[in-house]
């Protein structure tokens, strides 16, 4: 969009040069309407005093200061601060400075920067006070201030006359940070630096050796913020000097409590870096709705930009019509442009009369509240996408003038190809010799992509370098074409043998893993099997002696976690039958190893006719000599159909549940060991006497165990489901059970239900 010097047909005629110092007249006059607004706070105040010690009307106060300030010859803000003043030292309703007697001029330059204060409405504004009214008279140059926060740390509320760069640097010293800062936080001590920080304790500055000077704010006996002002160059600090600077810090205090900066003048952190380390200007723009509609208010101008807009002081915060008044019109156009498309949009220029041309103006949509701006002023920028690519790593830009033969690189290019800097660049051809040879017709290839095809194409190659050293590095350029005949070849070399050699190194790894995985696989497959075999499930109930028994057996939940669950239902000689339920501690082959040892020396203990308690101890002596030293829970019961006697006996495990007439009551368990916890245990035996229709529910911690709530919880909603299906056939109860009663600690379980028949 090249717009014409005297612009379009159809829009007015502008001013360009009457519009500007228009923008810059009112931009001065609201800086004047700020500082007759802290004069009016201060005859205020004044006027508000002699009404109480005059005992006279308003008007006839502020006629009697008129006539003072006529009297004197002195300006009625300065007889205005020198009543505020005695009239706070009287009551001591605010400090005086130690110097303030003998310097009427400093106590009122103090009163009159207070009042300033008083008025600003913004965080910002309270700054420029300070700096302005306070402290530029003594030199000072730019005024930081931080808050101390809650966590002891240190945020910066506001600065004045500093660089926006730095303030991205210094928003926030955490509290294990030393320094300055800290010292004068810490200590409450003031420091005066005054050819600035030692080396190693960096603040913000023009210049390293520039005078600083860090003061404590105070507020209700304790340090709540720090102030930082900054000198151009080194300075001494006299007595007078330090009297009013540590003046102007009490005052100072009040900045902390100003209303922060407004909403949306405040791009993200990354954002303003970025634009700052691009040579190009660039503006960083927030949306808003004015009264006359959508307006675009200036968030963050680099380094670049501020200096093509020197006329204009801290453009941030302003609108984009201030700034850049005669180029405005054609800028929003161009945003809404990218905006409705949600892709950056591009001309070559925008120029108006009687101003300067921005080149390459560029606009890019940032969501649909923000966007930024870039543009050169020159019509003839030069190669800025060198010093751009320059800082990025392993990147760099060359150019081949195929008429001249030369070759121009960028810096970076030199120590990719391990060569001495300063000399000339060598062109495409004539890296050929360089080239791994299994890669040089990839690199043939690509001049014949560039030469003969006249199209842009990128290969990756390996470098053989001087030093004998390989790079690995991918060419990506494009053909200048005059004509029909290409004049120069441009591109980028990008160093990619770190990603190659991690490539490599994550390639390894996965064959690694991969071959881990299936060896798992396999292995977990065959304790799946194993355990499997060892515990067949009981789809269907089976008749005993007097008893209806059914048993299921769940898998933990991930598939990895093989468990250490067990069962066993075993009829005994003269009609006696075994239940056993067990649970070894841990996962995986070591615990399905322990249990099948567990199992199989029980099932060959129990023919020796020994009660539950006798072979709860044999079983015991077997799990202390494991080597795997693996502990369990178990619960051995024999069943007498003849009397219906229940004999059984507990190594730690949870409580049996009976089920008699619809209601569900616990076993009480014996408090006895663990199994292999000690060498030798004597474990006691229970006597239970049952009933035709009684229900036992035999399960281990897996169904019922949950991450949040306690053990004794899920079993006692255990026995409110089991009452809840009394009626159910025993097959039925065992898979609703297993589908309503889960715990959540991804373990697996085993359940037997025995029913007592007629």
């Amino acid at each position: 969009m090249d717009v014409p010097a005297d612009g379009p047909a159809t829009r007015p005629s502008l001013d360009p040069g009457g519009l500007r110092r228009a923008v810059r007249a009112l931009t001065d006059e609201i800086a004047e309407l700020r500082a007759e607004r802290a004069d009016r706070h201060l005859l205020d105040l004044a006027t508000g005093i002699l009404v109480a010690q005059l005992s006279t009307p308003p008007s006839a106060a502020a006629d009697h200061l008129s006539r003072l300030a006529a009297s004197t010859g002195v300006d009625a803000p300065d007889v205005a601060a020198d009543i505020v003043n005695a009239a706070a030292g009287s009551t001591e309703a605010a400090p005086r400075p130690p110097a303030a007697e003998d310097h009427p001029a400093t106590a009122r330059r103090l009163r009159r920067t207070d009042a300033a204060l008083g008025v600003a409405s913004a965080a910002g504004q309270a700054a420029e006070a300070l700096l302005h009214g306070g402290l530029s008279h003594l030199g000072v140059q730019a005024v930081w201030l931080w808050r101390r926060t809650a966590t002891d740390c240190l945020e910066l509320a506001t600065y004045a006359g500093g660089n926006d760069l730095q303030s991205t640097h210094w928003q926030w010293l955490p509290s294990h940070v030393d320094g300055a800062l800290r010292s004068a936080l810490d200590t409450g001590e003031t420091g005066w630096l005054t050819h600035g920080p030692p080396d190693g304790d960096p603040l913000p500055g023009p210049v390293p050796d520039a005078g600083r000077a860090v003061l404590p704010l105070r507020d209700r006996g304790g340090v709540v913020g720090v102030l930082l002002a900054c000198w151009p160059g080194p300075v001494a600090f006299d007595p007078p000097m330090r009297e009013e600077v540590q003046a102007v810090a009490e005052n100072a205090v009040r900045v902390l409590d100003a209303a922060p900066d407004p909403e949306g003048f405040g791009d993200p952190l990354v954002l303003r870096i970025l634009l700052d380390c691009l040579t190009d200007a660039a503006l960083a723009l927030t949306r808003t709705d004015g009264p006359d509609g959508p307006d675009w208010l200036i968030a963050h101008a680099n380094p670049a930009a501020a200096r093509q807009l020197a006329g204009v002081p801290r453009p941030a915060g302003r609108h984009l019509a201030e700034v850049l008044p005669t180029h405005c019109m054609d800028l929003v156009r161009l945003i809404d442009e990218a905006r409705t498309t949600a892709a950056p949009r591009r001309v070559d220029r925008i120029a108006n009369k009687g101003a300067g041309a921005l080149i390459d103006v560029r606009t890019l949509p940032l969501g649909p509240e923000r966007a930024v701006v870039l543009w050169h002023t020159s019509d003839d920028p030069g190669l800025l996408l060198p010093s751009v690519l320059g800082r990025l790593d392993h990147l760099a830009l060359f150019e081949d003038d195929l008429v001249s033969g030369v070759s121009r690189w960028g810096e970076r290019a030199y120590s990719i190809f391990g060569m001495e800097r300063g000399g000339p660049g060598i062109p495409l051809r004539d890296l050929m010799p360089r080239t791994h040879r299994h890669d040089k017709g990839q690199l043939a290839a690509l001049l014949e992509a560039l030469t003969v095809r006249q199209e842009g194409a990128h290969t990756l190659i390996r470098v053989i370098r001087d030093d004998g050293g390989m790079r690995h590095v991918r060419i990506s350029a494009e053909p200048l074409l005059n004509g029909p005949v290409t004049v120069a070849v441009t591109g980028v070399f990008q160093d990619v043998s770190a990603q190659h050699r991690t490539e490599l190194a994550l390639g390894a790894t996965y064959d690694q893993l991969t071959a881990a995985q299936a060896q798992a696989v396999v292995r977990h497959q065959f304790v799946l099997q194993l355990q499997k075999a060892i515990l067949p499930e009981v789809p269907t109930s089976i008749r005993l002696p007097g008893l209806l028994v059914t048993a299921r057996y769940r898998p933990a939940a991930q598939d990895y976690r093989v468990g250490g669950d067990w069962y066993e239902v075993l009829p005994l000689p003269e009609d006696r039958v075994m239940l056993v339920v067990g649970d070894i501690a841990g996962h995986g082959v070591g615990a399905a190893t322990t249990m099948v040892a567990l199992r199989n020396a029980l099932r060959g203990l129990a023919f020796t006719g020994g009660s539950a308690g006798q072979l709860m101890g044999w079983l015991n002596g077997v799990a202390f000599a494991d080597p795997r030293q693996s502990t369990a829970t178990a619960v051995c019961a024999h069943y007498d159909p003849h009397d219906r006697v229940l004999r059984w006996s507990s190594a730690g495990h949870l409580p049996l549940i009976l089920l008699r007439e619809g209601r569900a009551v616990l076993l009480d368990t014996p408090r006895d060991l663990l199994l292999g916890a000690e060498p030798s245990v004597v474990y006691k035996e229970t006597v239970t006497r049952l009933r035709a229709g009684d229900l036992l529910v035999f399960y281990t911690d897996g169904l019922v165990e949950r991450h949040h709530s306690s053990l004794d919880d899920g079993v006692e909603r255990l026995s409110r489901i089991v009452e809840r299906h009394a009626a159910a056939e025993l097959d039925d109860m065992a898979d609703r059970l297993l589908a309503e009663v889960r715990g959540d600690t991804d373990d697996d379980t085993s359940l037997v239900l025995v029913r007592v028949l007629q």
